[in-house]
């Protein structure tokens, strides 16, 4: 998972799998990409579960500050 300090809105962030890649809006869920089905369903659990993480880093990256590490999926 991946969030950029001079990204273009809206809130997202993007993930990597092998040769695959998607970008995921923090606010909406919508998804642009492709990923195989069983690592996007880890990642879309992966998002539920931080959400309110994910945005206080993308302000925290708007500011240029110091993003906080956020758990992986276990």
């Amino acid at each position: 998972m991946r969030m950029y300090y001079r990204d273009h809105a809206p809130p997202h962030f993007h993930a990597e799998y092998g040769e695959y890649e998607v970008t995921i809006d923090i606010l909406t869920g919508v998804i642009t990409g492709h990923f195989p089905k069983r690592a996007l369903k880890a990642v879309l659990e992966w998002y539920e579960l931080h959400k309110d993480e994910l945005l206080q880093d993308w302000k925290l990256a708007e500011q240029r500050e110091p993003l906080e590490p956020i758990q992986p999926l276990e």
